[in-house]
């Protein structure tokens, strides 16, 4: 009997497979320079023997004065021809999203030059949102590019600065309503929620199968796994948090105490989570929804307590 109980265990563990939409997830199978190349050659809808090389960079922005935001990006790329890409993954809504995804542009941009260089050195940036919420609720595509143009003819002013939006709920919701492409398939593999839903996207081209193959090695993995579940279950707490700090303030009928509530929940998420070892300082500030500012200001007080 005990067999058997472990066997349907066995079985069970062999089915899970982490959601390529968590950043945990994300970032791991993104470190497959395969997966980049397909991914990035969608977007950007250039063949991959175009592209040809894709280089992870370092994905802390620099400070150039002390009090300066500091910005971590999910995954940073240089290509061949010297561009940079920053590509994020965002599950949980963010309600400066537009701002923040430009700020972060705008770093990596200048990012790329020192005191004295000349401009001509500065190469193209791009940015690429995946959201799990609609940003253009309004909207109807999924897709959506954007450039710096003169608002009454488009004439270009740069193609220094590239934005890149895909909204993940709207392929959930519509998929049949768009034509068939590699980036559709792209966002259908980002929404994947089970081992099933996985299956059903092998055989897609082969840098969908390689991402499907990551997924499955990288939810074998324990240590990666349990780190996975770490972030998910900060995720649900955020969330939770949330509501009732909303719910508490709505309540009583203050503004300010739903700000207070949402505060001391968020610290209360960090404390939970660096209790479980988590150190990274750009995980913590995205599972709380605290700036890294405070994220650091909070590490160093658990320092002097310890």
């Amino acid at each position: 009997m005990q067999e058997n109980k472990n066997l349907r265990k066995e079985e069970v563990n062999d089915d899970f497979i982490m959601m390529p939409k968590v950043d945990f997830c994300f970032k791991e199978i993104m470190y497959n320079a395969k997966v980049r190349l397909g991914f990035i050659s969608a977007v950007l809808q250039i063949q991959p023997k175009n592209i040809k090389r894709t280089t992870l960079l370092n994905t802390n922005l620099r400070k150039s004065k002390e009090k300066e935001k500091l910005g971590i990006l999910d995954v940073r790329v240089e290509l061949m021809d010297k561009r940079q890409i920053d590509m994020e993954m965002q599950v949980r809504e963010y309600d400066y999203w537009e701002e923040r995804s430009t700020y972060y542009l705008s770093k990596m941009y200048v990012d790329q030059i020192n005191e004295g260089d000349d401009y001509e050195k500065l190469q193209k940036c791009i940015h690429i949102s995946i959201l799990d919420f609609k940003l253009f609720s309004e909207e109807k595509d999924f897709y959506s590019q954007f450039h710096l143009r003169e608002d009454t003819r488009g004439l270009l002013y740069t193609d220094k600065l590239e934005i890149h939006v895909i909204e993940l709920p709207k392929v959930k919701q519509m998929e049949s309503e768009y034509p068939k492409s590699e980036l559709l398939d792209w966002a259908k593999f980002f929404n994947i929620k089970n081992r099933k839903e996985l299956d059903n996207m092998m055989n897609t081209n082969e840098y969908i199968d390689e991402a499907c193959n990551e997924v499955v090695k990288i939810s074998s993995d324990e240590e990666k796994r349990l780190e996975y579940e770490a972030r998910l279950k900060a995720e649900r707490d955020y969330n939770a948090g949330m509501k009732t700090s909303y719910r508490k303030g709505h309540e009583d009928g203050v503004s300010e105490g739903i700000e207070l509530g949402r505060d001391e929940e968020k610290t209360n998420i960090f404390k939970n989570l660096r209790a479980l070892g988590i150190e990274d300082e750009d995980f913590l500030a995205k599972a709380t929804g605290l700036t890294l500012e405070k994220i650091q200001e909070l590490m160093k007080m658990i320092d002097k307590e310890d």
